[in-house]
């Protein structure tokens, strides 16, 4: 084959199993409806059960549906058999993967759900399989062939069970309305949990704050934003509330006479400030996004500064 041959290949199966999956997304029903619900009522675990390639797709769709807060644990199907049923509890839901519904290694796991009144969905390409009978509810797979010529091998019909498990398991967030901030708890690892550690877990805290009052001298303004190493300092009322910055931008349009003023007469007094509870990533968008760009943010609640945040700190946890 030369490389064009080899390209046309690749295309024909993206093409193919791009065709499945949108054939799959215009048949989606009211089964879809009822397993999110089951899902989202389901007490204890969804455990996803397959054997082969179902198996590795079942594998997946329980850590997705982990990481995104719904408990799940895959069981092996031929391990199942051997005392991993008991892995299975009454209030869990069953999430039993096999293209062909006919695997006889899932018919302990079937045995067991029934005797149990454990409720079962599948996902399967054949309705009237062992398996789709005896699911509560079954998630039918478009009959499409697979990619390979010629073989049987799994392909266009693993990629639905993948797609198929993403769907339930962002329809299942989306209905349990879960947040960015849970999200970041089960992933604190990574450049993803650094996107989603809040300002307050990045934020210098109070006592690092460049403060000065208003009516401060500018001799003192300078000496804190020198001490301080922030680049700027921050501006005050009697109150305590955040009312503008100083930064070198404006000492340098104030420098005939700087030492003459006090910090109101110098200061900015439309600082960016961003709530303890944003998303590092959040904060890195408003440093960035808006004319003029900021190195420094002071974090305020009702109007008072409780910490503040340079680029440096979002550069070294990882988020950029």
């Amino acid at each position: 084959m030369n490389s064009s041959d080899v390209i046309a290949v690749g295309r024909r199966v993206l093409t193919a199993e791009a065709d499945a999956l949108r054939r799959m997304a215009d048949e989606l029903g009211d089964a879809f409806v009822k397993a999110v619900e089951l899902l989202y009522d389901a007490r204890g675990r969804i455990v996803c059960t397959g054997i082969g390639k179902s198996g590795h797709v079942g594998r997946k769709i329980a850590a997705t549906l982990a990481s995104t807060g719904a408990p799940a644990l895959f069981v092996h199907a031929s391990e199942a058999s051997h005392g991993d049923l008991g892995m299975i509890g009454t209030d869990d839901v069953i999430l039993a993967l096999s293209k062909t519904g006919e695997t006889r290694e899932l018919a302990d796991t079937i045995a067991y759900a029934k005797r149990f009144s454990i409720p079962l969905v599948a996902i399967t390409a054949v309705a009237d399989s062992a398996l789709g009978r005896a699911a509560d509810i079954a998630l039918v797979l478009p009959d499409e062939a697979e990619a390979a010529d010629d073989l049987n091998a799994p392909t266009t019909s693993t990629t639905l069970q993948i797609a198929l498990g993403d769907a339930l398991a962002v329809a299942l967030l989306e209905r349990r309305g879960f947040t960015p901030s849970q999200f970041s708890v089960l992933h604190p690892g990574g450049k993803l949990g650094a996107m989603l550690r809040t300002v307050r877990d990045l934020m210098h805290g109070p006592h690092e704050l460049p403060l000065v009052g208003s009516e401060a001298p500018m001799a003192e303004a300078v000496l804190v934003m020198s001490q301080k190493r922030f680049g700027c300092v921050g501006v005050c009322d009697r109150g305590g509330r955040l009312v503008g910055i100083i930064t070198d931008g404006d000492l340098r349009r104030h420098i005939d006479g700087l030492m003459s003023h006090v910090a109101a007469e110098v200061m900015t007094t439309t600082p960016k400030t961003i709530p303890p509870g944003m998303l590092a990533a959040e904060a890195l968008k408003l440093m960035t996004d808006r004319a003029p760009a900021s190195t420094v943010l002071f974090v305020v609640e009702d109007q008072r500064p409780i910490g503040i945040l340079h680029v440096h700190d979002l550069l070294r946890a990882g988020v950029m």
